[in-house]
């Protein structure tokens, strides 16, 4: 799902396109995608577009007479411009015709979860705030009172919307890395000086991909977007090696996502329990990265 880097570049990018230009024709071809009956989509067609905004991970797109299109990327939503208009895609939800190019949403996948909403003015646009801390615009005294107004793990609070603004199941994996602490840390149990790593670790990371991701799209439109970018250091490495280490990186899988970290560098060389195998193992669930390996060896040979 693309976090709040990659919708600040995507933000940025469509400043340069459509602020101040005139949107001519929406053209809606996914029936899920529109989420709201009023005002009708064709309410906007006509008008300028007067100002960009992210809210959370949503894109909101300011027209005039105080009207907000409000898209949500979900999890495979990707957004693509074009200076003439493209050729239809089976994997087209929607299309913006401005007259200097087309937007095109797209989202990958069978299960589709994108969503546009149109509401009218700041009260409209609020109730879609889920109302997390932006890190960015706090402190960190503002920042601990969020993270420890319950006791969550750390992975949890993160990617919790309603908490913090922007970060989802990347960026939260290279954040706890960075501050060398565990996903499963509970935020009532840190102390003074892990709160300052983690808040100064939010802030760094955040800020050094967002500047990864400006030099990259430069002046063309971000269209690598992905949760899986190789300059990561645990998200999406799985059995690679540790920047930090060389330790193998591990994971936890769970759903649709997953938690990568480093044992050696964030929980004192302990392995953390997969829900799913540790509740076949129970008590011959392995506590070390050597000990999983010699599981799996095990595995692999009463197989053959």
């Amino acid at each position: 799902m693309p976090e709040l880097p990659d919708i600040v570049v995507y933000i940025e990018a469509l400043e340069k396109r459509i602020l101040g230009q005139t949107l001519r024709r929406v053209d809606i071809s996914a029936p899920f995608l529109l989420r709201t009956a009023v005002p009708p989509i064709s309410s906007v067609e006509g008008k300028r577009i007067v100002e960009l905004r992210r809210l959370g991970k949503r894109i909101c797109f300011g027209f005039e007479e105080d009207l907000w299109l409000v898209l949500h990327l979900m999890i495979a939503g990707r957004l693509h411009w074009r200076d003439a208009k493209p050729k239809p895609s089976k994997l087209s939800l929607a299309t913006f015709d401005f007259d200097n190019g087309t937007l095109t949403l797209t989202e990958a996948g069978s299960r589709k979860r994108a969503s546009l909403r149109l509401v009218a003015g700041i009260a409209g646009l609020a109730e879609l705030d889920p109302g997390g801390l932006e890190i960015f615009e706090t402190d960190r005294e503002r920042f601990a009172e969020v993270l420890q107004s319950a006791n969550h793990t750390l992975k949890r609070v993160l990617s919790d919307p309603r908490l913090i603004s922007g970060i989802g199941n990347a960026y939260s994996d290279e954040i706890l890395f960075e501050a060398r602490l565990s996903p499963f840390a509970l935020t009532q149990n840190l102390s003074g000086d892990e709160l300052d790593q983690l808040f100064a670790a939010t802030r760094a990371n955040l800020a050094q991909w967002l500047e990864r991701l400006r030099a990259e799209a430069s002046d063309g439109f971000p269209e690598k977007v992905t949760a899986f970018r190789p300059g990561m250091a645990v998200h999406g490495r799985y059995k690679l090696p540790c920047p930090r280490c060389g330790r193998k990186i591990q994971r936890i899988r769970y759903a649709s996502n997953e938690t990568n970290y480093c044992p050696s560098c964030q929980t004192g060389g302990k392995l953390l329990a997969d829900r799913s195998l540790s509740r076949l193992l129970r008590k011959d669930w392995p506590k070390t990265p050597e000990e999983l390996e010699g599981l799996i060896g095990v595995t692999k040979k009463s197989k053959t």
